[in-house]
């Protein structure tokens, strides 16, 4: 992986070393990375760039030993799933909806009340407002909750997404082999996944989080990211583009054991 992101094209660039071991392959490259005062929301299409980067090394290992990616446009079952994002990805979406012109902005934001409105009536609601501290049996339950209701996405269009480029982490790191029939039937004993070495979205989750309790991961319903961000409207402060996007490689790092599995 090579790549040089500017969010600032004025501001000095510094290169921050990315190099991460996957066992059957290796990512590796330079980002150029804004020196100055930078955000997480600033650096999160570099942090994007990562992502796809492991998705596509991974789905090629996948090609190479026989199976096929079954995902595809007009598949649409996992974008009835209750999707999770972190923090810097729920302003963004805020901020995606907020620029889109009349009247699609109504008719996106009327979808999201109206999704609400179900959750509601299905006493789902409370739950998923604090989801992020829910014991994981509990969480379960409220996922698999969730995915009966067949709510789908605000943004899904023609069985399609209609925000790709800026969909969430989580939605790039779900892939599967399987029949997608057997998605949309929610047989999670029936769906194969494609195995990521690391997964960008723990490191997103956590990226927000003071350096002091990088173990909490944060994480908001993607379902719940316009109302969260209304209310949360602020990310950290800046600081040092390299030293921030460091942080962020840091952690994916911590996620891969010298020997190439996954980390804790």
């Amino acid at each position: 992986m090579a790549g040089r992101y500017e969010a600032r094209p004025a501001a000095e660039v510094e290169a921050v070393e990315v190099a991460i071991d996957a066992g059957d392959w290796e990512l590796r490259g330079t980002l150029g990375v804004p020196a100055g005062p930078m955000t997480t929301a600033d650096l999160l299409p570099a942090a994007r760039a990562i992502a796809d980067a492991v998705v596509g090394e991974s789905c090629a290992a996948v090609e190479r030993a026989g199976a096929c990616i079954a995902c595809g446009p007009g598949c649409g079952a996992c974008c009835r799933m209750l999707v999770n994002v972190s923090e810097v990805e729920a302003r963004r979406v805020r901020e995606v909806v907020a620029a889109m012109p009349e009247p699609r902005r109504s008719e996106i934001l009327a979808r999201f009340a109206e999704a609400l409105g179900r959750l509601e009536s299905a006493g789902l609601l409370d739950d998923l407002r604090r989801a992020g501290s829910l014991a994981p049996d509990r969480l379960d339950a409220l996922t698999g909750a969730y995915f009966g209701l067949k709510i789908p996405c605000p943004f899904l269009e023609d069985e399609s997404c209609s925000i790709y480029e800026e969909r969430p982490v989580t939605c790039r790191e779900y892939l599967v082999t399987s029949d997608p029939a057997h998605c949309a039937e929610g047989r999670g004993d029936r769906v194969v996944r494609v195995q990521l070495p690391l997964k960008t979205f723990n490191a997103l989750a956590r990226w927000d989080v003071p350096p002091a309790e990088h173990f909490l991961e944060r994480f908001i319903p993607l379902i719940l990211a316009p109302e969260w961000a209304e209310a949360h409207p602020h990310g950290p402060p800046p600081r040092p583009g390299g030293e921030l996007f460091r942080e962020f490689v840091r952690l994916l790092e911590g996620q891969v054991r010298p020997e190439g599995g996954e980390g804790p």
